[in-house]
């Protein structure tokens, strides 16, 4: 039997606030275990929550860049349950007054652009973490991440592959980090994305039974946890088996899903309003200046590079996938007017070397002003672009400035006809039978001779001067 799959996905974005979302305590990330705690995100009798202003901006923010509405008047509610790193038994967030709703963003796979509609962004605390050590009897729990803010954003069932939920996920993580509302770090949890899939029968309506996935820290995890669960199903459902409304956890060295536990419907949460927390009233004024106020996102800074650098549309979205890059991009185009020329070397020489040492563009060694620099010298012909790219490695870890390392080592290029004309007076004295294959028409031959000169110059001629006099001598 053919099936269709349907996915919808739900992300815990952790906002980049100061302090939790209920309290004051901090939220630095690898602190020691619960260093950054009090009597509210400990859930002791008697402590009330206080709702964090920076975390309602950010979420309205955010909202508006996924095209949501804002819920002028929106509330929080207690969902009740048990575990034990949730100490006050209920988890503060928001069920039927969410703050954000209705939204979308566009994603492109293969090459088509497609709407995914999201039903809802809410803000809500997070839990602790239980540590479970290998070798010991027990688990602790570190409260330190308990009472942090979060989004958790939902989507429709808008999804039917691996490869457009990550499409979504990484379109819906640029758009979070442009406006630096959260890191985006999937290794420390700060996103955290739970693929909701299900199959059913092609053509049909209704939506079969869901399984949830969780803790996948990647995007190479998503997609492979979303194509294993898929043929599981399909398997499961093709040997006349029934599918079961649970939660599965997603095992690495595996390759393969693991059920963690049954998957709770929402009246099994038992939702009511806080009654610690009063209702939250938005003024539309203030949702106004936030929407004024909005950065350009990455979908149209892409569009705008493609129109107005003429990039082609990979390098753009390669570019505008991070807001420090096409920073950093535009800081060299700015200086440097040859935008397919700063694109390549952003995104080959740069990146490279970023990649290699773990590092963000944000602190790149390599400013753009020294990158700016080198590339005028090519284009100047003071240095050939082979040394270029040969002594860029060194530009990215010494720190030295590329005249100053041309210097030292002595590769400026050599483009006086005097001297170029005296090695090309040589080669040819030395190769008289290509000299006379070249005369009869093979112009291939060009090539070899060239190369001669740039061999007997250690590499410093310059190439097209050393074309142009070439041709001269040989007629």
């Amino acid at each position: 039997m053919i099936f269709e799959t349907v996915i919808g996905v739900e992300v815990h974005a952790q906002l980049r606030t100061n302090s939790k979302m209920f309290c004051g305590c901090g939220t630095t990330f690898g602190m020691s275990a619960n260093s950054q705690t009090c009597p509210v995100c400990l859930g002791l009798p008697g402590s009330l929550p206080v709702i964090n202003r920076m975390a309602v901006e950010m979420a309205v923010r955010a909202g508006l860049a996924l095209n949501c509405t804002i819920t002028a008047s929106n509330r929080f509610a207690r969902k009740n349950y048990f575990y034990p790193d949730l100490p006050k038994g209920y988890q503060i967030s928001q069920y039927e007054a969410p703050i954000c709703e209705h939204g979308w963003i566009e994603i492109r796979d293969g090459g088509e652009i497609k709407r995914i509609r999201i039903r809802r962004a809410h803000l809500e605390e997070d839990a602790g973490k239980n540590i479970h050590e290998t070798g010991t009897s027990g688990s602790r729990v570190d409260l330190n991440r308990a009472g942090t803010p979060l989004l958790e954003i939902v989507t429709e069932p808008d999804m039917h592959s691996a490869d457009e939920v990550v499409a979504y996920l990484k379109g819906l993580r640029d758009i979070l980090m442009y406006l630096d509302v959260c890191d985006g770090n999937m290794d420390e949890g700060s996103f955290r994305c739970e693929p909701n899939l299900s199959l059913r029968p092609s053509g049909q309506k209704e939506f079969g039974t869901k399984v949830e996935l969780k803790n996948i820290n990647s995007f190479k995890y998503v997609k492979d946890a979303v194509e294993y669960e898929i043929k599981r199903q399909t398997k499961v459902l093709n040997e006349g088996g029934k599918i079961r409304q649970e939660t599965r956890l997603w095992n690495i060295e595996r390759g393969e899903t693991a059920v963690m536990r049954s998957k709770e419907e929402a009246h099994d949460y038992r939702y009511f309003p806080d009654p610690d927390l009063v209702p939250l009233k938005l003024d539309e004024a203030w949702i106004n200046g936030f929407r004024a106020s909005q950065p350009e996102l990455p979908a149209v800074r892409t569009t705008r590079f493609v129109s107005d650098y003429g990039l082609p549309e990979y390098d753009a979205t390669i570019l505008t996938a991070s807001k420090g890059m096409a920073d950093y991009f535009e800081v060299c185009v700015e200086r440097f007017p040859q935008p397919k020329t700063v694109s390549n070397w952003v995104m080959g020489e740069l990146m490279r070397e970023l990649n290699n040492s773990g590092t963000d563009i944000s602190a790149s060694p390599v400013a753009p002003e020294r990158l700016v620099s080198l590339l005028q010298m090519v284009d100047k012909g003071t240095i050939s672009l082979k040394v270029a790219r040969e002594i860029f490695p060194e530009l990215y870890s010494s720190g030295k400035a590329p005249e100053q390392i041309v210097q030292e080592k002595g590769l400026t290029q050599v483009s006086d006809e005097g001297a170029l004309e005296k090695i090309i007076e040589e080669v040819l004295s030395k190769n008289p039978g290509q000299v006379a294959q070249f005369k009869v028409g093979k112009q291939q031959v060009l090539g070899f001779l060239v190369g001669q000169v740039m061999k007997t110059s250690g590499g410093k001629a310059n190439p097209g001067k050393v074309n142009e006099l070439l041709r001269k001598k040989l007629g």
